[in-house]
């Protein structure tokens, strides 16, 4: 594996503010991503993972401190921004599908706009994710014709569509039926495998072990602890998420 680091975080900070109250939602927060790692964030509601997620592509605009992308500040300018969303497919919790398109208009919109590529080089790249994604049968439908695990293999498809150097997954099955959670899981496990740097906020605790080599548990904005995923979830350090772990495993 490249030890090359493609996600900087440092010292950041994020406060909402309104003419009333300041939440301080991020707090200091520092890390680093290689390439090819797969990176898991986890921790209680309201303990900012996804708000920590969403400022790597700027979905959340930081307070204070800096955060890079393979090698690019996007505060430097707009076109840096443009560069750091270029290299960074994300997926999100409740899809996201544009709901007047079919399932491979969905995916072929990326390619061609971001990309650059013709109509037909487009749809041949959607052709070719969705039936990586098992949707081969389901390419013209639309989004309230499809399952909701459909739906997210459809979003999963239209993240790739980009040839993204990052994969950005926002609690990617927790707007599941249970029983939809696994087609999810094992594509994502797949996507995994091939090197994809994946960065993954979820609360299937299941799903965090199965998929990452590195988990950070985030509670109240900072970083509590992190490591070795395997090392965390058998002997955690802290009794936070020691207590963490013993609830959500017995729930």
């Amino acid at each position: 594996m490249s030890q090359e680091v493609v996600v900087s975080l440092k010292e950041v900070n994020k406060i909402f503010r309104t003419p009333k109250t300041e939440h301080h939602v991020l707090k200091g927060i520092n890390f680093e991503v290689k390439q090819g790692e797969v990176v898991a964030l986890i921790g209680p509601s309201g303990s900012g993972k996804s708000t920590c997620l969403r400022t790597i592509n700027a979905l959340e605009t930081i307070t204070s401190g800096d955060v890079e992308v393979c090698g690019i500040n996007y505060r430097n300018s707009k076109k840096s921004l443009h560069m750091i969303r270029r290299n960074t497919g994300m997926i999100f919790q409740r899809f996201e599908l544009f709901p007047h398109m079919t399932a491979i208009e969905n995916v072929a919109l990326g390619p061609n706009l971001v990309l650059g590529k013709s109509k037909d080089e487009s749809y041949k790249m959607a052709k070719d994710l969705l039936a990586r994604v098992g949707l081969a049968n389901h390419m013209d439908k639309f989004p309230k014709g499809l399952s909701g695990g459909q739906q997210q293999r459809v979003a999963i498809a239209r993240a790739l569509a980009i040839n993204p150097k990052i994969l950005l997954c926002d609690e990617p099955t927790s707007a599941l039926d249970p029983e939809l959670v696994d087609e999810v899981v094992d594509i994502l496990v797949d996507i995994a495998a091939t090197g994809m740097t994946m960065i993954v906020v979820t609360h299937e605790l299941y799903f965090a072990q199965k998929v990452s080599q590195r988990t950070m548990f985030l509670e109240n904005g900072y970083i509590v602890e992190q490591g070795d995923t395997k090392k965390m979830f058998a002997a955690p350090k802290t009794e936070r998420l020691q207590s963490f772990l013993k609830r959500i495993t017995h729930q």
